[in-house]
């Protein structure tokens, strides 16, 4: 079947002719020795049995950027025109050959962050460049102060959150992350919603155990956010009901009954006596 043609405009390109001595099938190089803005690529990876192409382009991207450029699946969508999905596939594969290594460093008070190693070659040293850096009298050494450990905190929206680590294990939270969501939990009480409502919200259809829950507190505030209730319409105020009219005595029986005429008569009695005038 023939290569499909393309209507743009090829790039001028030098008309080089083919070396005499070149191979009759397969690709001619025509080298280029570089001076700056390169980067020198194992075979190994280069030439990779098993990893997929966007695999290996991903690999020499990440070998040709400097220390503290993000190499996440995020930011390299936003790099490259491959999906997502793509790409984390790509990162898992590096990761399973020994070319990328993830790894979680505590930050203390409970918090975590993800850092990426990158090797130029499965098992090669953490720091290669370490050698190429001039060394530089060691500064003292000091011992950072330890970060104040935050009080705990109390009340019926901490209690619950607190709590949610003996409905699954995972949901487990610091003091500070019970500090933070503790104000969403509030506003889920003041619409009359109860903590056994919420509980049950908040650990409704979780992934089956072992799949972990990788960040808890964001998994909750979400929940918290998302599924907030409506608050309680205002109940409409019952109609006033007129009053009885007081109780009199008849004058003509003593007998009481009510009525809103003053010097009435009961109905055996019959109407008043009109009141002549002198």
């Amino acid at each position: 079947m023939a290569d499909p043609q393309s209507n743009a405009v090829a790039p001028a390109r030098p008309a080089n002719p083919i070396p005499t001595h070149a191979p009759s099938a397969g690709v001619i190089h025509f080298r280029h020795r570089h001076t700056d803005r390169f980067t020198v690529v194992g075979n190994h990876l280069a030439q990779h049995a098993h990893l997929s192409a966007v695999a290996i382009g991903l690999a020499v991207y990440i070998q040709s950027v400097p220390d503290g450029v993000s190499v996440t699946a995020k930011a390299l969508t936003l790099r490259f025109r491959e999906g997502e999905i793509t790409i984390r596939r790509a990162l898992n594969e590096l990761e399973e050959a020994g070319y990328l290594e993830r790894r979680r460093i505590p930050l203390g008070g409970g918090r975590f962050a993800t850092r990426t190693l990158a090797y130029d070659k499965p098992g090669c040293a953490a720091t290669p460049s370490a050698a190429l850096v001039p060394q530089q009298p060691a500064a003292p050494r000091t011992e950072p102060e330890p970060e104040p450990v935050p009080s705990a905190p109390t009340g019926p929206a901490a209690d619950l959150l607190a709590r949610l680590r003996t409905v699954d294990a995972r949901l487990i939270l610091s003091v500070r992350d019970v500090q933070r969501l503790s104000p969403a939990v509030e506003e889920w009480l003041a619409r009359h919603a109860t903590p056994e409502q919420i509980t049950r919200t908040l650990t409704a259809n979780l992934p089956p155990a072992p799949v972990p829950i990788h960040h808890p507190p964001r998994f909750l505030e979400h929940r918290l956010t998302t599924l907030l209730p409506p608050p309680l319409p205002v109940a409409a105020p019952e109609p006033q009901r007129p009053r009885p009219a007081p109780l009199i005595t008849c004058d003509g029986c003593e007998r009481a009954f009510r009525s809103h005429v003053p010097d009435a008569r009961c109905g055996d009695c019959g109407p008043a006596p009109a009141q002549t005038v002198a």
